[in-house]
């Protein structure tokens, strides 16, 4: 399965939209960078031909930030499509949008913190329960 991750034909986009973050994503970076959450998150990280803002590889946790341009139909569609596909691979969305960041941080923070806690109580108590 690891040949769906971190495509080296993808590679040239992921350092594009790294050094072109928006103000949104470079506040969610301060927050999650160097492991202040416990967890180590990427940026940009692709999957096939889709590019996930924030990824936790060991929660298998994604972390897209959306602006308005998120809130036109045909970009729905295509969130829903490329969300369904993504979750096919097992991974786990938080979708937060601009204004919400914008509006109060600390807030979209917590939604962060309180799913990275319930991935790891459910990791934990899977370790038990498996065979």
């Amino acid at each position: 399965m690891t040949e769906h991750f971190n495509k080296k034909e993808m590679q040239k986009r992921r350092r594009q939209l790294r050094a072109n973050m928006t103000y949104c994503e470079k506040l969610i970076w301060a927050y999650l960078r160097k492991r202040q959450m416990k967890e180590r998150f990427l940026r940009q990280y692709s999957v096939d031909s889709y590019v996930i803002d924030f990824y936790c590889a060991r929660l298998k946790l994604a972390i897209e930030v959306d602006g308005d341009i998120h809130d036109l139909l045909d970009q729905k569609k295509y969130d829903k499509d490329r969300q369904e596909y993504l979750e096919n691979f097992g991974i786990n969305f938080i979708r937060i949008k601009n204004d919400e960041l914008l509006g109060g941080p600390d807030k979209a923070f917590q939604r962060i913190e309180n799913e990275i806690q319930k991935l790891n109580n459910t990791k934990y108590v899977n370790k038990f329960l498996a065979p």
